[in-house]
């Protein structure tokens, strides 16, 4: 494997990956080919992630693997599933999307993750970790009587395997016996560290002298014996039994082999291929690095998880505050003055802002890994025993945890706060990790106060008082900077239910703001000479104030970065109608379909959610 120190700058020559336009071009190529291949195939991914920005280490750390899989398998009439998808632009890459590489998370370019309407050889649309082996294994049982010869193949790394799902998935497996492969990819690294038992248990496996040892010995000793290959699966079986440090896969019925090098060409290709062919269940154990090839990125592979473009790397410039780390200062700031806040992450600590929290307080820090139905009911727990629990979380990924939030924590009224980090769009990620949703559903439940904050200080001033409210507060901020507002130190809470008019104008129109698109709620209100109101809640609302607003209105109009359907503007509606009151109603929001991924700017304007839009649509209406 060739290192390089940093990203190449430079378009490299790869001759024989421009020869490569899909699989089929691969499966003639000597080994010694594929290894030319591998180089090339990571060189061009680091110089086109460079250029465009996007998913880097997980990639670089499956050229080897994704070459093999494509070599020996016939997609796309195989089956071929990457979990969470992080690591498909060498997938991409070689399934005819080469040229287009440098478009990912852009509009109207590839997709970050695998998408079926995008090509044939992405079986499994993904974006949430931890599905694959559920996906594949309905795959299996569907396919299994028309087409017996039909390959199923999943890759999942270590960090998707903490979740629960994964667990129900090969249980079921092992029930069902189908003919597949899992492979499990295991590099340590989730995107921040893994935690848990069952990350020990790996390190346990490849950290276990005696058990490479063993195997060293026995491919050794079985070398000269090309036909006895099961008798040595059954003495390895038994051996596994004897000195690894555990057999939960077995267990669960599947047949586990490994660990082996993921960046060995000849290994991958003599085991892979010998288990494609094998009965039942088979479960491949891979050891790789994440970023891979790409010194930096073997160094810190948090930082190189994603990058942006390389030139926007080199430049210092002074950046606005980002929302999450308004959150981190503020945690850390209340979890001075109480003792009884506890921090919860499901593997986000980089991400939520919590990486000054859990080195100031690492006993009142907790890292679940991808666990966030766990998450939900273990901050219930520790409210039980009278802690203040404040789970972090991205606004995409509470809705894994939608039973245990309503079942364990709003029926029992438990004081637990909700930060809802990429709340409403979020940009080059797309739908499936878009925070469209989190007003919508948490609004129907009983007990939930939902703050919607128009600025950083705002933001802070809201944490606090869904901190200190003694019951479910959920109080969502969006991916990306702030508008620069000024911050106050104090830990003062707002007024719940509470309302700010911004600008009274005695106007029979008014607007309601609710969230972050105050600066285009500010210049609506200008032009339209409309009293502007900034919500700060949408459960409870301030009826007090809507009522003698609306009352004396021709119409109103609200403002949301959120699903217009079971939205704020929806939760006026209601008012309005309980109270009888005579208004009109103009709801801007997010309409009911995906916005695709762009950026967030772009992605405002395809859900008309920008000025211009604003604008255009009112001046039909009004």
């Amino acid at each position: 494997m060739k290192i390089y120190k940093e990203i190449p700058l430079e378009k490299p020559s790869t001759p024989l990956l421009d020869k490569i336009n899909y699989p089929s071009d691969i499966r003639s190529l000597s080994i010694n080919e594929l290894q030319t291949l591998a180089n090339e195939l990571r060189a061009y991914l680091l110089y086109s992630v460079g250029q465009s920005g996007g998913h880097l280490g997980g990639g670089l750390g499956v050229i080897e693997l994704t070459i093999i899989l494509h070599y020996l398998f016939n997609t796309p009439y195989d089956n071929l599933v990457w979990d969470v998808g992080h690591q498909a632009y060498p997938h991409k890459i070689l399934t005819g999307r080469k040229n287009k590489i440098e478009t990912i998370r852009k509009k109207n370019g590839l997709a970050p993750f695998p998408l079926r309407t995008e090509s044939e050889y992405d079986s499994f649309g993904v974006g949430h970790s931890s599905t694959s082996l559920s996906a594949l294994l309905g795959m299996a049982e569907a396919s299994k009587e028309a087409h017996p010869d039909k390959k199923h193949v999943a890759v999942i790394g270590d960090g998707a395997m903490t979740a629960g799902m994964a667990f129900e998935a090969l249980s079921h497996t092992g029930h069902l016996k189908p003919n597949i492969l899992v492979i499990l990819n295991d590099n340590d690294m989730s995107i921040s560290e893994n935690v848990g038992g069952l990350s020990n248990y790996f390190s346990r496996i490849w950290a276990s002298k005696i058990y490479k040892g063993i195997k060293k010995s026995g491919a050794s000793f079985l070398k000269p014996l090309p036909q006895a290959y099961h008798l040595a699966r059954k003495v390895e079986t038994q051996m596994k039994a004897m000195v690894a440090p555990g057999t939960i896969f077995e267990e669960l019925g599947l047949n586990y082999i490994g660990p082996i090098d993921g960046h060995n060409l000849k290994e991958l290709k003599e085991v892979i291929s010998n288990l494609k062919d094998f009965e039942g269940p088979q479960f491949l154990h891979i050891i790789t690095k994440k970023g891979a090839g790409l010194d930096p990125a073997e160094a810190d592979r948090i930082g190189f998880h994603a990058i942006g473009k390389i030139s926007s790397l080199k430049e210092k410039e002074l950046k606005q505050k980002k929302y999450q780390d308004i959150f981190g200062e503020w945690i850390v700031d209340m979890a001075d003055k109480d003792e009884d806040l506890i921090g919860i992450t499901p593997a986000m600590r980089e991400g939520s802002g919590l990486v000054e929290f859990s080195k100031k307080f690492p006993n009142r820090y907790y890292d679940v890994a991808i666990a966030e139905q766990h998450s939900v009911t273990f901050a219930a727990g520790l409210s039980i025993e009278n802690k203040k629990p404040v789970l972090a979380i991205y606004s995409t990924f509470l809705q894994r945890g939608y039973d245990q939030l309503i079942h364990d924590v709003a029926v029992q009224n438990l004081d637990v706060t909700f930060a809802l980090d990429r709340s409403g769009l979020v940009g080059e990620d797309g739908p499936t990790h878009s925070g469209n949703y989190d007003i919508a559903y948490l609004r129907c439940i009983p007990n939930m106060v939902i703050c919607v904050p128009s600025n950083e200080d705002e933001t802070r001033k809201l944490l606090t008082t869904a901190y200190l409210y003694a019951g479910p507060a959920s109080v969502r901020y969006p991916r990306g900077s702030g508008l620069g507002i000024e911050v106050e130190k104090e830990l003062e809470p707002l007024e719940i239910g509470k309302a700010k008019v911004v600008k009274d104008e005695n106007s029979e129109v008014v607007i309601l703001n609710f969230g972050t698109l105050i600066k285009e709620a500010k210049e609506i209100s200008k032009d339209l000479k409309a009293t502007l109101v900034d919500m700060r809640f949408v459960k409870p609302l301030d009826e007090e104030l809507l009522k003698t607003l609306l009352t004396k209105s021709k119409v109103f109009i609200s403002i949301e970065d959120g699903s217009i359907m079971g939205g704020a503007g929806s939760a006026v509606q209601e008012f309005v109608s309980k109270e009888n009151i005579d208004v009109k109603s103009i709801l801007f929001g997010i309409p009911d379909e995906f916005i695709e991924h762009a950026s967030r700017e772009e992605m405002l304007i395809d859900a008309g959610l920008d000025i211009k839009n604003i604008k255009s649509k009112l001046s039909k209406l009004l």
